[in-house]
């Protein structure tokens, strides 16, 4: 293996969980033994341009090293606390699953469902389709068929950035199984997919590293779904990228839903790519881990394409929740709508960083992104930052910004009505949230996202 050399700002002060200065040194070393387990991971049944792939990330990786506060994209985000701890591939999966164990994951209705358990493909419990124009499985699976390993090679590694992303080099260097979804030329899904990546106590220490490919050929539609949840409590590290590729007349509903252990960390990166008079619609739903992060970047390099961006995030005690988005618009005529909201309480700490970038060809774009934060205790805090960048001259764009606790004028009317003000400081908070699930347009994930919501605010979970 290459000779580890890390680029960390040594005055970047960086603050773990107890508020002592992480070392350089520390980050460094967590560094260098990602890149010496390297060399453990076992590719000898893998194609060779996967391997290739696998050494250009960890030597991407050694380069880049963890992100600090220095890095603007991790400036309101320290990893101080996750690399207090070291993480390490697994290989197989050392415990078993039954149905009653996921039975709460899965949602109301018909659906293909894929389960993985802790980062290994749990075929008893799921179901594969695999026909000429549609396959939704496992990813290894299908790289070892003909029918579809040429078209994994020609888009796995396309979008995902391991050159300035330092997660993303990880995944690529460790990535285990994952999802392979592939939607032919105007076919429309005939089942939602829902991919459910299972953690459970036997996950304690591990590094996992899901990794899913979406191809959506011209004029074909279909819902998939990423559940990232624990059964237990452990301690350990989540890494997920999924590349997206959404071709002229496509339209992908695409949504995360991450519930994972208290105790974990989870870091997940989406990566699009729209052609012409697509539509890609991507969810993104957290309340659980330590420390969570949710990268989606999308190119809309297709005219009259749109994106649309959506979020609610919903953290208690020292949880900290991050997302960032990155819409960047290539093309003319083409839309974008960004909602987030969050409810914190506690001590937790909510990032959003949200950028539109307009280049000059991308005439009539229009674009909206909006975070909206509500303070439920005078220890939680947010940071959010929505960007515009524009450099061409018939667009219409709006960005904003709000943090703030629940409006005292709302609250009086409903404790005027005889209502508890408890009980109305939960319904206006549950009111804020379900604001935002109103853009989901699968009746079964929306009403169990309602069901999540409601649970944490109007009964108090």
């Amino acid at each position: 293996m290459t000779d580890v050399v890390l680029t960390q700002d040594p005055d970047s002060p960086e603050v773990g969980r107890a508020g002592a200065p992480m070392p350089v040194a520390t980050r460094d070393a967590r560094a260098a033994e990602y890149v010496a387990l390297f060399d453990d991971v076992d590719r000898a049944s893998e194609p060779q341009w996967l391997g290739a792939q696998r050494r250009a990330s960890i030597e991407n990786f050694a380069t880049l090293g963890f992100p600090t506060t220095k890095n603007e994209d991790w400036h309101f985000t320290s990893v101080a606390s996750l690399l207090e701890q070291s993480y390490a591939p697994v290989a197989t999966a050392s415990s078993a699953l039954a149905e009653r164990d996921i039975e709460q994951f899965r949602f109301a209705g018909e659906w293909q469902t894929l389960v993985f358990l802790n980062g290994n493909f749990v075929a008893h419990l799921s179901d594969v389709e695999a026909s000429a124009k549609l396959y939704a499985g496992p990813l290894r699976r299908a790289l070892s068929d003909e029918r579809y390993a040429r078209v994994i090679e020609q888009h796995h590694g396309g979008l995902a950035d391991t050159r300035t992303h330092a997660f993303t080099a990880l995944n690529s260097a460790f990535s285990g199984d994952g999802a392979f979804v592939q939607v032919g030329a105007g076919t429309v899904a005939p089942r939602n997919v829902h991919l459910i990546f299972v953690s459970d106590d036997s996950a304690q220490g591990a590094l996992l590293s899901p990794r899913n490919l979406i191809v959506m050929e011209h004029h074909a539609e279909a819902t998939v779904v990423e559940s990232y949840v624990s059964l237990g409590n452990a301690n350990y590290l989540t890494n997920a990228v999924t590349e997206v590729y959404v071709a002229d007349g496509a339209r992908l509903r695409h949504y995360k839903i991450q519930r994972e252990s208290l105790r974990a960390y989870h870091v997940g990166s989406w990566y699009a790519n729209q052609g012409r008079d697509c539509a890609y619609e991507a969810f993104s739903f957290a309340v659980g881990a330590d420390l969570s992060r949710t990268n989606i970047a999308t190119l809309l390099d297709g005219e009259g394409s749109h994106v649309s961006l959506d979020g609610l995030y919903l953290v208690n005690g020292e949880q900290t929740v991050d997302h960032q988005t990155s819409v960047i618009h290539a093309k003319e005529s083409c839309t974008s709508h960004e909602l987030y909201k969050g409810v914190m309480d506690g001590e937790s700490h909510a990032v959003f960083n949200g950028k539109v970038y307009v280049r000059p060809e991308a005439q009539k774009t229009d674009g909206k992104q909006s975070n909206n934060n509500l303070l439920l205790s005078d220890g939680a805090r947010v940071d959010t930052k929505p960007q515009l960048e524009i450099y061409a001259d018939d667009v219409k764009c709006t960005h904003g910004a709000t943090i703030g606790p629940v409006d005292s004028t709302a609250l009086f009317y409903l404790k005027s009505r005889g209502i508890g003000p408890e009980i109305a400081l939960r319904l206006l908070t549950y009111a804020f949230a379900a604001e935002v699930l109103e853009e989901l347009t699968i009746p079964a994930v929306r009403d169990e996202l309602e069901k999540l919501a409601f649970e944490r605010f109007a009964v108090g979970a």
